[in-house]
């Protein structure tokens, strides 16, 4: 493999950042936002999910004894 120097490194580091597509303030806050629904929505759907299986299980727990 060959080396290079630190200049080099730091040149081709600077010619790949500079093809990097940053988001605008605008892309980052509706990333956010859609990231703060999307975890709502997860919260909203683990919880039912855990309270159905909660009230299966005292039902079967209940019957049982």
């Amino acid at each position: 493999m060959a080396r290079t120097n630190p200049f080099q490194f730091m040149q081709q580091v600077r010619g790949e950042v500079s093809k990097v597509v940053w988001p605008n303030r605008r892309e980052t806050t509706l990333t956010t936002v859609m990231v703060f629904v999307m975890s709502a929505v997860a919260a909203i759907f683990f919880f039912t999910v855990d309270l159905g299986i909660r009230s299966i299980l005292e039902l079967i727990l209940s019957s049982a004894a």
